[in-house]
């Protein structure tokens, strides 16, 4: 039976549901928006009925889009966006117009709607959702890739494309042309004001603001001043009309370029991350199962025709507009072929206004939820059978041209540690090769020495370049990539190639230390050093003397290396090493202690 219940009630519910179905969905790799989506289909009206009044559930959830455009918008600055500029009106405004003209044709042609039905049903389902789009790139870590930049730019096109179909709904249902002109003019006004407002406030105002709320030095004060610029924001935007994500990302690029972006951005972070779950909820509990079961080939075909009509056409726009190649162009389009939460107004108007009957109306919610459902299903499916191939890597020949003279040393690797091991050969003049996978790195190391540094493009896991680099003439292999694996297989390798090497290999923790020796490397911990020194100094500014301090990291040093070696002969044995690193840990201080009872019988 249905429970309005509570505030605490329906919390502890979301809850609950969000902890038992969300973390199932990401083990059995649907991803966490599915998790969401069945969340809301278990505790809705369709199922389980715990929650019964989804229309506040749904109006609350909507800041959680808002927040996340607002966070979007800190990320790109007005330059940034008008570069963009191409992309968002070009490939924007044709996802659109396509999409709509071809959706719509078929509801007129088709399905016998009315022109004016037809052209609402169309351009309502062009719509993506910004949050279900954006949600699944990020899980998927390809927001910045070049099909996530491009699925962003659209997105961004249809909140905007938003705006004028919602005011233009009174005009296409015909409800009396002067009025209608009257409250366009009224309503475009108000936009333009809204709009304004906001720029003029996010210039002059909010900067000032957040430096008297920093000066207080209250993070709570910081977090509510926060959410006051993004709610108020929604909040004006939705009196005039206006699509509340929008006005919140329009602020957001207002503020992108202020000192405050990353403060802005850590209050904002976990209320997003929150809210969009929410969300995904209300989207799911939005669901009617009930029409579902009684016309299931209504509810599938509509959804299987929405999707069959806007994949292939991001996809063509993608692939020839967008410059996209193939596994790109498809990527974008699995994204954004279900419909959007803008949708969801667009739709609930038009019933208002009488261009949608009742029936339509339900179909139409549970297609574009229903293809939401389904996209997480198609992104996991379509990403595996077409798996990203890395762009070919433009080298110039003199890079791949590896020119030595019988080097002393090879380096593999030329990032932060390996620049500083060539600085130091460089400077003790010992001849020295250096490799890397990385054009950027070879050419910085070039220009740093004005093109004198021996650095060459090449796989050090490929024998013929180690040869070309002459490591057998070597009589060390030093190994500073930062992949902990790869730097085993270059071990390996040079071990089996060119056993008289001395391979001295960077390792990332201890049981990477043992996996080097058992190799017959030299292992130096990446960040054992830099920590010693760090201790080293917090021992001085503790009150310890030089001497002090120095014998103290030494006597570390040293148990550490002992211990190392010890774990070293039972690294496979957990309660082992377990065993061992708790003996010396006890050890250690009996020893700092017999150092201190020292250091007072001096004094």
């Amino acid at each position: 039976m249905p429970h309005d219940g509570s505030l605490l009630q329906a919390s502890v519910i979301f809850l609950l549901a969000t902890v038992l179905t969300v973390p199932l969905a990401k083990r059995l790799q649907l991803g966490a928006v599915l998790g969401y989506l069945l969340a809301g289909v278990l505790i809705g009206p369709s199922v389980l009925r715990l929650i019964g009044n989804t229309e506040n559930v749904s109006h609350l959830s909507e800041l959680g889009v808002v927040l996340l455009l607002f966070i979007i918008g800190l990320e790109l600055s007005p330059r940034r966006l008008w570069v963009m500029r191409h992309s968002v009106f070009g490939m924007g405004l044709a996802q659109v117009l396509l999409t709509g003209l071809a959706i719509g044709a078929v509801a007129w042609l088709v399905f016998a709607q009315s022109l004016n039905t037809a052209a609402v049903v169309g351009f309502g389902l062009a719509l993506s959702s910004t949050a279900f789009g954006l949600q699944l790139l990020a899980e998927r870590k390809e927001v910045t890739s070049p099909h996530g930049r491009l699925a962003f730019a659209i997105l961004l096109f249809q909140d905007i494309a938003a705006i004028p179909l919602i005011a233009l709904l009174p005009v296409i249902a015909g409800t009396g042309e002067l009025e209608a002109d009257r409250d366009t003019l009224v309503n475009l006004l108000k936009v333009v004001g809204s709009v304004g407002a906001v720029i003029i406030g996010g210039r002059y105002l909010l900067r000032p603001v957040f430096r008297i709320v920093a000066r207080t030095g209250l993070r709570e004060v910081s977090t509510a001043t926060a959410l006051l610029v993004v709610i108020g924001t929604a909040w004006l935007m939705e009196l005039a009309g206006v699509s509340m994500a929008l006005g919140a990302f329009i602020a957001g690029v207002l503020l992108a370029d202020s000192e405050y972006r990353h403060e802005l951005e850590s209050h904002i972070e976990p209320f997003k991350g929150l809210l969009l779950g929410l969300f995904f909820i209300s989207v799911g509990m939005s669901a009617d199962l009930g029409l579902l079961l009684s016309e299931p080939l209504s509810v599938i075909g509509m959804t299987l025709i929405l999707v069959l009509i806007k994949l292939p056409l991001l996809y063509l726009i993608g692939r020839y507009s967008g410059g996209l190649d193939g596994g790109q162009a498809l990527r974008l389009g699995v994204v954004l072929a279900a419909g959007g939460e803008f949708a969801f107004v667009v739709f609930k108007l038009a019933r208002e206004h009488g261009l949608l009957d009742a029936r339509l109306h339900d179909l139409l919610v549970l297609t574009i939820t229903l293809s939401m459902a389904v996209t997480p299903l198609l992104v996991l499916l379509l990403f595996r059978l077409f798996k990203a191939k890395p762009a070919p890597v433009e080298v110039p020949p003199e890079y791949r041209n590896i020119e030595s003279d019988e080097p002393r040393v090879v380096i593999a690797g030329m990032g932060r540690m390996g620049q500083i091991i060539a600085r130091v050969l460089r400077a003790q003049r010992v001849n020295y090769v250096a490799l890397d996978t990385a054009v950027e790195m070879v050419d910085y190391g070039r220009s740093m020495s004005l093109g004198r540094m021996p650095v060459f493009y090449g796989d050090p896991l490929r024998p013929e370049i180690l040869r070309a680099a002459k490591v057998d003439k070597a009589e060390f292999f030093i190994v500073t990539t930062d992949d902990p694996e790869t730097n085993l297989k270059v071990t390996e390798l040079v071990q089996r190639h060119f056993p008289h090497v001395k391979v001295i290999a960077r390792a990332r923790n201890r049981q990477h230390v043992h996996r080097l020796l058992d190799l017959g490397a030299v292992p130096v911990r990446e960040t054992f050093h830099s920590a010693l020194e760090m201790s080293r100094q917090a021992l001085l500014g503790l009150g310890l003397d030089e001497d002090q301090a120095n014998a103290r990291i030494r006597r570390f040093h040293r148990h550490d290396e002992e211990v190392l070696a010890a774990q070293h002969k039972v690294y496979d044995d957990d309660a082992a090493v377990i065993q061992t690193a708790r003996e010396a840990r006890a050890e250690l201080e009996n020893l700092f202690d017999a150092d201190l009872i020292e250091d007072k019988g001096v004094k």
